[in-house]
């Protein structure tokens, strides 16, 4: 498996509303409400930046703080990697389309994080 960079980032919260508030108002970023609590933000080089409240079904086992998401080129083959490895899968691999996927898993440390697949956004830097 080859991570290629860190392309998500996602958090579940009870102060989703106000999380969004301040990653649009206090960090700036650009951002949406795509449903009931749920928000992207889009970092200027592509990564996107999710908040889920807790009326966003799907997402419970983000119990574990914000959950990092590492871009790789295959998620079948690298859930299958990480299941060789002894990581439990969490939830996954779920196919959005037929270029977006992902798998959520624990790591060793406990927590749980995400590998995507998908087109690698990348937007230059503003100078």
């Amino acid at each position: 498996m080859k991570v290629h960079q860190l392309g998500w980032l996602g958090t579940r919260t009870p102060n989703a509303a106000a999380m969004a508030d301040f990653l649009e108002h206090t960090l700036g970023l650009e951002g949406r409400q795509e449903a009931a609590g749920f928000w992207v933000f889009t970092l200027p080089n592509g990564a996107n930046v999710e908040v889920f409240g807790p009326e966003h079904p799907g997402k419970e086992h983000f119990a574990t703080g914000p959950v990092a998401g590492f871009h790789v080129d295959d998620v079948d083959a690298a859930a299958a990697e990480l299941r060789a490895g002894g990581c439990e899968i969490v939830h996954g691999p779920t196919r959005h389309s037929a270029q977006s996927a992902w798998v959520h898993f624990r790591a060793p440390d406990g927590a749980v994080y995400e590998l995507v697949e998908g087109p690698i956004r990348r937007t230059a830097p503003e100078a």
